[in-house]
């Protein structure tokens, strides 16, 4: 009897360098621009009976052009929106965000591009927003799969009952050898000396009723759990039903690959024949998508990932003040030089009430050597009028260049400081 298949969603993992590197492109790249970004997401090909689910991973690599290709991964292609505020990030409409994303995904099954570049159908999408001067990021992703596809699954056999050992690695070999992108997504076809291995762009379109009995629709497991198959399915039958609709409604052959280690090799022995009913797919079936992953609290929602805790707060610092240079840059001077700036040398004669004001100034604006010249001492008077003075600096009677130097280091630890007597009266009269 036949039960409805079950599925499972994708687990993401972003590891520390994403974010570095997304933080990288914000300040010098991309500044107030809130366009999507391609990058890519992959998961480990070998498998573990230990985890209960393996993780969607993106590091520093999902910037590249081209996916970090290595045998033992399968790549995810997204996009990534990072919005400027935090209000931005919560009032994006959901529903519309990921419907946009399921038509684009449909859009490339149609023109054919999915046949071409498989890793289409693994297609995410990661909102976030940097809140650089904390260094917390917000983000959730959604894996697009469409609402109006069901499968139901008639039997399941594991592919080693089905087939003898010597064609199953002969199946592993040939399935290293394919190319990265083709690995998500392929065909098999049983032949008199076994099982042969095609791309979608080689074979999809050769299939008709006649030869499609030794045929098998094979595809990576996102899941360990035998009974249980990646969400991503539903996109890869979409496709199917599109190029071979004779299959609307019938029953088809598809291998759920899981690769094991088995004492010092590896084997895909324990993937998963299904025998699926698939359904008569009309167009009105792809018009609602869903995919947005869950919380920590396995609730609908957003995540945050704190970096404060694993960066210097002198680092810290130094970083939100140059953000705020950078966002002042943007929005108000933007052909202002701040590396010019950052590296001018200044020298303040007088410490007194304008050369106070002054070198709290020149630190807002990016100024990171400052040199004050006084020869005079702080007063009880004077911490009132003068900014960088403390009663404790007049208490102790300390010349008024060094408790400058000291306050503006108290106030931001990454500015360069040094200290002059100033000229005084007697020597001008003198000179």
């Amino acid at each position: 009897m036949a039960e409805k298949l079950k599925y499972v969603q994708a687990v993401s993992s972003v590891n520390p360098s994403f974010w570095n590197k997304l933080t990288e492109l914000k300040l010098n790249i991309d500044k107030l621009d809130e366009t999507p970004r391609s990058i890519w997401a992959f998961f480990t090909v070998l498998q573990s009976d230990v985890v209960p689910q393996p993780l969607l991973e993106l590091d520093s690599t999902s910037f590249n052009s081209q996916f970090n290709a290595q045998n033992m991964y399968i790549p995810f292609k997204g996009k990534v929106i990072n919005k400027n505020t935090v209000e931005d990030f919560k009032e994006c409409n959901k529903m519309d965000l990921i419907n946009s994303e399921g038509r684009c995904l449909y859009d490339n099954i149609i023109s054919g591009a999915a046949i071409k570049d498989p890793a289409l159908l693994n297609s995410f999408l990661l909102l976030s927003f940097a809140d650089l001067k904390k260094y917390h990021y917000y983000y959730w992703f959604c894996f697009p799969v469409p609402t109006g596809i069901t499968l139901e699954k008639n039997t399941c056999t594991l592919l080693s009952d089905e087939f003898p050992e010597d064609m199953i690695k002969q199946f592993y070999t040939d399935f290293q050898s394919l190319d990265t992108i083709n690995k998500s997504y392929f065909l098999v076809e049983k032949v008199k000396k076994g099982l042969s291995l095609h791309t979608l762009s080689s074979k999809l379109d050769q299939l008709n009723p006649d030869n499609i009995q030794d045929v098998y629709f094979a595809f990576f497991n996102i899941s360990n759990d035998g009974a249980q198959v990646g969400s991503q399915l539903r996109n890869y039958v979409a496709l199917v039903l599109q190029y071979c609709s004779f299959l609307k409604g019938k029953q088809a052959k598809f291998i759920a690959i899981k690769c094991t280690r088995i004492d010092s090799g590896i084997s895909v022995g324990n993937s998963v024949i299904y025998d699926l009913q698939l359904p008569d797919l009309s167009i009105n079936s792809l018009d609602s998508w869903v995919g947005w992953e869950k919380n920590d609290r396995d609730k609908m929602g957003p995540r945050v990932a704190n970096l404060k805790n694993t960066l210097d707060p002198k680092v810290i610092a130094e970083k939100s003040v140059y953000l705020n240079l950078k966002l002042m840059k943007w929005r108000i001077v933007p052909d202002i030089n701040l590396d010019k700036i950052e590296n001018a040398r200044c020298l303040l004669i007088g410490a007194g009430t304008l050369g106070c004001a002054v070198a709290r100034c020149l630190l807002g604006w990016g100024v990171r050597n400052i040199t004050l010249a006084d020869n005079g001492h702080v007063s009880p008077s004077n911490p009132v009028r003068q900014s960088l003075f403390s009663y404790e600096d007049a208490i102790a009677m300390k010349p008024k260049s060094e408790a400058a130097a000291e306050a503006l280091k108290k106030i931001f630890p990454g500015v360069s400081t040094a200290t002059g007597r100033g000229i005084s009266s007697r020597q001008r009269t003198t000179a």
